[in-house]
């Protein structure tokens, strides 16, 4: 019978008209809901983490999601409703029959060949392994410019005592005399529309198509092992918040000589107390005196590249801003700096002393509306509103 799959929209928790960075932000949340080192009491964590990892993979490549789209699992997984002979074999498993095959297959047990049931995968064919997911934490500064980190990745990887194996040292896995290497055993039966063939794991190696009599005393026969590693990642210049960065072959080790599947490493970043981020560019604010507004100033203004002097003009407003170019974030995977924004906050004295009051009602007696422009201006058009 076709192995029953979730609809991988259904898994990330997203409509089919989802965009990237919409199945992205559900993709790290699916990870952490059911990453197996954040619930290691929970039996199916790892189960229904691997079934997030295999929905994103498909999903965000985007030719896998056409497919996926247009024929559902099988147009992603070849082994997947794949025919067991006869009539499946010839003409894509009866698809237009429905359940027919599911129901065969229930009636007669295991997959039902030429109604959609499938014929067992080779057990000791090469297998991918799965993919795996971390996160790392960065400071606005590292994310910036790159660095060095170490994580700590938890996956599954050969056993280091028996190099895979499953047995111990001096003994070898024998083919299984009953299913004959190939893990299924099949039988034949009569029924009311004639004789057929079913399909089921074979009873003497569970299916494994190999009997190990010797199993190695540190994996105990499994010839893998969970374990967690420390890694060194380099993080590329231009990083931002909710990136993921994919590292082929940092996943679980494959099955039987498989390649191994893919580290996906969710990428945080902390806030800075002075800069923000929008794309490749930066943007601060600077609180200045009103002396330094009126009169003009060197000020010094925080760049990723240390401090930067920079003379603002006399009657510097507030809200004006300026850029300094290319003082921005390294664009990632690319030559070039975005640009830093400075916005200029002037800064109205509080708690004055009588003193300084005084000379500020001084100040106030001397000048008049050319000073004030804006003022002005507005002024003007106040006495024209109640002239009219």
């Amino acid at each position: 019978m076709a192995e029953e799959k979730r609809d991988y929209y259904e898994v990330l928790g997203v409509d089919k008209s989802a965009s990237e960075d919409e199945l992205k932000k559900a993709y790290r949340t699916m990870a952490k809901k059911y990453h197996p080192d954040l619930h290691p009491d929970d039996a199916d964590a790892e189960v229904k983490f691997k079934e997030v990892n295999e929905a994103y993979e498909v999903l965000s490549d985007s030719e896998k999601r056409a497919r996926y789209d247009q024929f559902g699992h099988a147009g992603v997984d070849p082994n997947f409703g794949a025919g067991g002979g006869g009539y499946g074999s010839g003409f894509g498993g009866f698809g237009d029959f429905g359940d027919l095959g599911d129901i065969l297959g229930s009636m007669f047990g295991g997959g039902f060949g030429g109604f959609g049931g499938g014929r067992r995968q080779n057990p000791n064919a090469p297998r991918r392994g799965n993919d795996t997911a971390a996160n790392v934490n960065l400071s606005f500064e590292e994310a910036a410019k790159g660095c060095k980190k170490t994580i700590k990745v938890t996956k599954i990887d050969n056993c280091s005592e028996c190099g895979g194996s499953g047995c111990e040292s001096g003994h070898s896995a024998q083919t299984c005399p009953v299913c004959h290497g190939t893990g299924s055993v099949t039988a034949a039966q009569r029924t009311p529309i004639g004789v057929v063939q079913t399909q089921k794991p074979c009873d003497r190696c569970n299916g494994r198509g190999k009997i190990i009599d010797h199993p190695c005393k540190v994996c105990a026969g499994k010839g893998r092992i969970r374990h967690t590693v420390e890694q060194t990642v380099d993080i590329p210049a231009g990083i931002d918040d909710g990136q993921v960065i994919s590292l082929r072959g940092g996943g679980d080790a494959g099955a039987n000589g498989g390649p191994a599947g893919d580290l996906r490493i969710n990428v945080n970043v902390r806030p800075h107390p002075i800069f923000m981020r929008d794309g490749f560019d930066i943007y601060c604010e600077i609180p200045i005196t009103f002396t330094q507004a009126a009169l003009g100033a060197e000020i010094v203004v925080p760049t990723l590249d240390g401090k930067v002097k920079f003379q603002i003009h006399e009657g510097t407003q507030p809200g004006d801003e300026f850029k300094l170019r290319g003082k921005g974030v390294q664009r990632l995977n690319y030559s070039g700096k975005g640009d830093q924004y400075v916005k200029i906050i002037v800064e109205v004295p509080k708690d004055l002393s009588k003193a300084q009051k005084e000379k500020l009602k001084e100040f106030d007696n001397a000048t008049d509306d050319k000073n004030y422009k804006k003022r002005k201006s507005f002024m003007d058009k106040i006495k024209q509103f109640f002239s009219e």
